[in-house]
């Protein structure tokens, strides 16, 4: 509804179009914004640069204990969800309505690191669902939601610009529909399904899987997420960018992880996968640059991932090496004593 007073929960890459979306709309009392965020390099967030410009203020502040204290301040008539990792309780649900933005099928995929697992699981659409707070992870009545179909070979990043598209387009309008009375359709908690947090080291690859599983670990962690990751001389290497090898040679004698060639013209590396053939393009070692696989990847007789002998080699050179700093003092001593 016009003319109604609005505070948005924003700390993810989901706040700026909730943004545009909203001030057309409505008065924007603030958005809560991660202090890391605008104490670090505001003039590099692009949510920071645009509620300035549109005379929003920021509040840094991203504790439930301080969000409740602003809603008590501000006395908004609605509080707008897009990228928090808070649960919204009950007694603050009491002071005003909440409307959150999830980008799956409610209630399928409720939870974290929806569109990432989206891809990992080779999911045929996203979503972008926005419903109503109510208690309970993501429950609440359906106020608007659309599917968004997953190309083959579409990353988070590329899904992420596609449903922000959609929230600009559709979240003002939704939220005005709501406060002026409707209240959309409950969920069907009978077909609820849940995605657990995703931590950076969830990311390493097991060359034994299928090629289509692997290639949609690699695009679910693309960028700005940390990436899909293997081993190469026990050192973390990222992969960015790959490709199935359609038509691959059959290999028969096959060591999941074995590097089988190698194209310095393309800057690329084939690596046997589980049941196929992946085509690294981009990598980055965790002490460089993103740089092309043929330059990381020098030899067809690599073998990505670490492996068991690896670990003992390790292992090994680590006890010599403490054998002699432990031995060292004694020969000192020895030399001394002589003199």
């Amino acid at each position: 509804m016009f003319g109604s007073r609005l505070l948005l929960l924003g700390i993810g890459p989901t706040t700026l179009s909730a943004l545009e979306s909203l001030v057309p709309h409505f008065t924007l009392l603030g958005v809560v914004r991660d202090r890391k965020v605008v104490a670090g390099a505001p003039e590099r967030d692009p949510v920071v640069v645009r509620a300035h410009d549109l005379g929003v203020p920021c509040f840094t502040d991203t504790r439930l204990a301080a969000v409740v204290r602003l809603v008590h301040d501000l006395r908004p008539d609605c509080v707008v969800i897009s990228s928090y990792n808070r649960i919204i309780g009950p007694e603050l649900l009491r002071h005003c309505p909440f409307v959150n933005v999830h980008y799956a099928p409610l209630p399928a995929y409720r939870g974290r690191a929806n569109v990432n697992w989206a891809i990992i699981n080779g999911e045929p659409e996203a979503a972008i669902s926005i419903h109503t707070v109510a208690a309970g992870l993501d429950a609440g009545s359906i106020l608007f939601q659309q599917r968004l179909p997953i190309g083959p070979d579409d990353n988070v990043g590329d899904l992420y610009a596609a449903l922000n598209g959609l929230q600009r387009q559709y979240l003002g309008a939704t939220v005005a529909r709501f406060l002026s009375g409707y209240q959309g359709e409950p969920q069907d908690e009978s077909q609820a399904t849940y995605g657990c947090t995703r931590t950076p080291q969830d990311g390493e690859i097991d060359w034994g899987q299928p090629t289509t599983q692997i290639y949609a670990l690699i695009r679910g962690l693309a960028a700005p997420y940390p990436g899909a990751f293997s081993f190469l001389h026990m050192q973390r290497l990222r992969i960015w960018r790959a490709t199935p090898v359609i038509n691959a040679p059959r290999y028969v004698g096959r060591i999941a992880g074995r590097v089988i060639g190698r194209s310095r013209e393309a800057g690329s590396v084939d690596v046997l996968t589980g049941d196929g053939i992946l085509r690294l393009y981009e990598v980055q070692f965790d002490s460089g640059e993103p740089l092309p696989a043929a330059q990381a990847i020098t030899s067809t007789r690599e073998t990505l991932g670490l492996r068991t002998s690896d670990l003992l080699e390790r292992i090994a050179q680590l006890e010599q090496t403490v054998t002699r700093l432990q031995s060292a003092p004694a020969a000192v001593g020895a030399v001394k004593s002589e003199c």
